[in-house]
């Protein structure tokens, strides 16, 4: 058997975990957007196979976003390299840090606390902050989170970490289980979302609206990310997986 061989039969008896959540049309979603919609054309009774049409927006469900989407003439989702789609995993928790504070930024601070403990984030790798929002995904009022005057509170990366992973670290790609990089209160603040806008004109890409990051181990997982080849899209839903070493 060859080593790639030996590898799958390896990683099989790893933990897998689904890092994407089911998309129908009322689950959370970019208000500037529409919710999917369905439409079954044909039916294994009357017409002998099942068949039906979907109606949806790039950024939706758990996504990716190319460079394209943020930067014009930038690389699109069938542009990016193929073998970025599989990447050695760092997770970084702030649950606890999210939970006393919604719009909670993830600093240069808490990497480097990260690393004191887990050692150097490795060049070419998957940063993933985990905040535990995707478990609000059931109850879209609370993962908006809308106060009465009209504000969004759901935490996000702060530039500088951004730049940080990608001047001092030189990862790949970066993701989180909110619907923006950046968080509500300084998307406000800034008039935009800033710190999205600089990771895409580095030519990099991420991946939102992820689930269950609070399972996964900080370091030693893998993330394999299942990106459809459509030309010249800004970005499509994925479906993510983490393989995790085995309990």
């Amino acid at each position: 058997m060859s080593e790639i061989t030996n590898s799958i039969a390896f990683l099989k008896k790893q933990k897998w975990i689904d890092l994407s959540h089911s998309i129908y049309g009322g689950i959370p979603y970019f208000q500037s957007f529409q919710p999917m919609q369905e439409k079954t054309l044909v039916t294994v009774k009357k017409d002998g196979f099942f068949a039906k049409e979907y109606q949806l927006v790039t950024q939706y469900g758990t996504h990716i976003d190319a460079p394209v989407h943020f930067v014009e003439e930038r690389a699109s989702v069938d542009q990016l390299p193929i073998n970025d789609f599989l990447l050695p995993l760092i997770v970084i928790n702030k649950e606890r840090a999210v939970e006393e504070n919604p719009d909670y930024c993830l600093t240069v601070e808490d990497i480097r606390t990260f690393e004191a403990e887990h050692g150097k984030i490795p060049a070419d790798s998957f940063v993933a902050f985990a905040s535990g929002w995707s478990k609000r995904w059931q109850d879209p009022e609370a993962f908006y989170n809308v106060d009465q005057t009209g504000q969004a509170h759901t935490p996000g990366w702060s530039l500088e970490a951004l730049k940080f992973l990608h001047e001092e670290r030189k990862v790949t790609a970066v993701g989180h289980e909110t619907l923006d990089t950046d968080s509500a209160v300084d998307c406000t603040k800034n008039a935009g979302l800033i710190g999205e806008l600089y990771w895409l004109q580095q030519d990099k890409f991420q991946v939102e609206v992820l689930n269950r990051l609070t399972e996964l181990p900080p370091i030693g997982g893998a993330i394999s990310i299942g990106v459809p080849k459509v030309k010249d899209a800004p970005g499509f839903n994925v479906r993510a997986i983490a393989i995790v070493p085995a309990e």
